[in-house]
């Protein structure tokens, strides 16, 4: 069937060509024969004898001489439905071609003919020929402009390169169903021209007014090297209307030549952060993971799984993924395996508590490098088992920072949240507790007091056997504490898509709740970044720039997604959960910042406690916790004094502060 098809198709090639040849071998020679009729009055019989001879005696010499340029020219292999510039400056060099020629033969060969003869004959080949090749083209555009009405009116933003591009694509495709009607641009100098036969009306301030006028149903973004503040202000225009958001992934496609319809990309929530990535210097980074022996835990989650690919593109000696959820590790081992046959992958299912396999693991293995990601992240299930929360979380790292010291781990680095700060529910404080006991390993340690870091597992792990000369461990541990994840599992994106693809309604716990938010990218180069930088007893934090109100994400997503909030999809408030607070915070108040190298890496001064007082009292936690002592938080509050459950709900200065200052900014 198929090469029947292209039987068919070359046949039809054939004859189209056959076709055009006969058309040109008419043309041209009717041209000159034109060229003698008008200059003799447009009467036949006022043409002298000799003059008519010379013509028709020339017209087998000129009709080879044509067809050979043509075709050398390449005029019978070119596709007219897509005729351009380049197509019509090889009519105009062919017909100037033999327009040279037909003077010198004519004129050598037989007789010198009229003036006019040749500078008219010469006009008219060029007219005959560049019609015939074009004429496809105008018809096709006729027919568009027609059924204009069909198509799908579309504002392009950006009267640069890459909007002619995207312009262009669009104007040659017969099957996107779509016109661009208006362009929009922040240079002045562009208002009211024309690109192709589309006016620039205006900047950015023009966007709602425009796409009202001309009735636009879709808006695209086409300025990749927009900064990110940028970006953010005129997408937050567009939001005003109800048009479809479309842009270019960024400056790479434009760099490539790879700018299309179909290389737009959905506007993100990502996009309306309006701040730049975090870039720091992964050079450091990957030269530090190179050669080394990397273990995760919670390999398998959104942050672990992260860390696993910029980790596997690096080349580590080996790299261990331990997750207790198999379903999680044996989709990131599939995709490790896939991109990176070489590496040498290890993929364990157990779980951060159990003491018996973490020693194991690490006497097995002997990793020089420790991702800790595994942890309980959900605060109101915690809140329903806060025991769970504190064996997961607290006793988990605990288990897993002395087995990596023990085992002679140079550093060891833990993910914590802008929830451990002044927490207000126990997943935050749990992850407080955690901070808290990596601060104070690492004081131990530089004390020369590492064999007297209680062993809180089964005597078999925690025999003293385990414990080398305090003096040769040098474990560096660290904290890396960031905001909510932009796509992690939990976060609110998926949530908030889920329900609008079910026709809502989206649920936001309150109207004024804000929230610090970062890319996945982001967290992972601030982790591994503190595993590079670590010297013992940090946290480091990321400059997240201002906080969110969730209302406001919740509705640009429902704009973003085609849908007009509280008409096509409603948004309720349910309330604050269990241990919710309006605002979080990234430091507490008694912690100072320390710059790094990066504007936009901080490092939080450690909270003076007293260590011996607080690894004494995690034992006692553990025995709660294991025995699911339903008092178990009033134990979490005696040893984080900064947690204090009852003010869960309370909008204290800090947080009026920053939604003041988010509403001054949104007005």
């Amino acid at each position: 069937m198929s090469n029947k098809r292209s039987h068919i198709s070359l046949k039809h090639w054939q004859i189209v060509t056959i076709l055009l040849v006969l058309y040109d071998l008419l043309a041209v020679n009717l041209s000159y024969f034109a060229a003698l009729w008008l200059r003799f009055d447009c009467h036949y019989t006022q043409i002298p004898h000799d003059y008519f001879a010379a013509w028709l005696k020339y017209i087998p010499i000129h009709s080879v001489v044509c067809l050979a340029t043509f075709m050398a020219l390449r005029l019978y292999r070119s596709i007219w439905r897509f005729a351009s510039y380049k197509e019509l400056m090889r009519v105009i060099l062919s017909s100037a071609i033999t327009g040279v020629l037909h003077i010198i033969g004519i004129t050598l060969l037989f007789r010198r003919m009229p003036i006019s003869y040749y500078v008219v004959g010469s006009a008219m080949q060029f007219a005959f020929v560049v019609a015939i090749r074009f004429s496809y083209r105008f018809v096709l555009l006729l027919r568009k402009n027609r059924y204009d009405e069909a198509y799908n009116r579309v504002m392009l933003i950006g009267a640069g390169a890459a909007g002619q591009m995207i312009l262009r694509d669009i104007n040659n495709s017969n099957e996107s169903g779509e016109k661009v009607v208006c362009i929009i641009d922040d240079n002045p100098n562009k208002w009211e021209r024309y690109i192709d036969g589309v006016p620039v009306v205006g900047g950015r301030h023009m966007i709602p007014e425009k796409a009202r006028e001309y009735g636009v149903s879709k808006i695209y973004f086409a300025v990749p090297s927009a900064t990110p503040e940028e970006r953010k202000s005129i997408l937050e225009i567009c939001n005003e209307t109800d048009c479809e958001l479309k842009q270019l992934p960024g400056m790479l496609q434009f760099v490539k030549g790879n700018v299309t319809v179909s290389s737009m990309k959905d506007v993100s929530v990502e996009d309306l952060l309006g701040r730049a990535p975090i870039r720091p210097d992964l050079e450091e980074v990957y030269r530090f993971i190179n050669g080394k022996v990397v273990l995760v835990t919670g390999g398998g989650g959104s942050i672990g799984s992260e860390l696993c690919r910029q980790i596997a593109a690096h080349s580590p000696k080996r790299l261990i993924i331990f997750d207790v959820y198999e379903n999680n590790a044996y989709s990131i081992q599939l995709e490790l395996q896939k991109k990176h046959p070489e590496l040498d992958l290890v993929t364990l299912i157990g779980s951060v508590r159990d003491s018996r396999k973490l020693f194991k693991l690490f006497s097995t293995y002997r990793p020089d490098i420790v991702y800790h990601a595994a942890a309980h992240k959900h605060v109101p299930l915690m809140e329903d088992s806060p025991c769970e929360a504190i064996k997961n979380n607290a006793i988990g790292t605990y288990k897993t920072a002395y087995a990596a010291m023990v085992h002679g781990c140079s550093r060891f680095v833990l993910i914590s949240t802008d929830k451990a700060v002044n927490p207000t529910n126990i997943m935050g404080a749990s992850k407080r507790l955690c901070e808290m006991i990596i601060q104070s390993f690492d004081a131990m340690i530089k004390a020369g007091r590492a064999d007297e870091i209680p062993q809180l597992f089964t005597h078999s792990c925690g025999d003293k056997k385990f414990v080398p000369d305090p003096s040769q461990i040098k474990t560096e541990f660290a904290a890396v504490r960031f905001g909510n994840v932009l796509g992690s599992n939990g976060s609110v994106i998926p949530l908030f898509k889920k329900q609008i693809a079910e026709g809502g309604p989206v649920t936001v716990t309150h109207p004024d709740i804000i929230r610090y938010f970062m890319t996945i990218p982001e967290a992972v180069s601030l982790v591994m970044l503190a595993g590079v930088n670590a010297k013992g007893g940090e946290i480091f934090v990321l400059d997240m720039g201002s906080p969110v109100k969730i209302d406001t994400l919740a509705r640009n997503l429902i704009k973003l997604s085609g849908y007009k909030p509280d008409v096509d999809i409603r948004i309720e408030y349910t309330g604050l959960r269990p241990g919710e607070k309006l605002y979080e915070e990234k430091l507490m108040a008694e912690e100072g910042l320390k710059k790094t190298d990066n504007d936009l890496i901080h490092i939080g001064m450690p909270i003076p406690f007293d260590t011996d007082t607080f690894l004494d009292g995690l034992r006692t936690l553990m025995d709660a916790a294991y025995s699911n002592d339903p008092n178990i938080c009033t134990l979490v509050e005696e040893m984080v004094s900064t947690y204090h459950p009852e003010n869960a709900s309370s909008a204290d200065a800090v947080y009026m502060s920053q939604l003041k200052d988010i509403e001054d900014d949104e007005n």
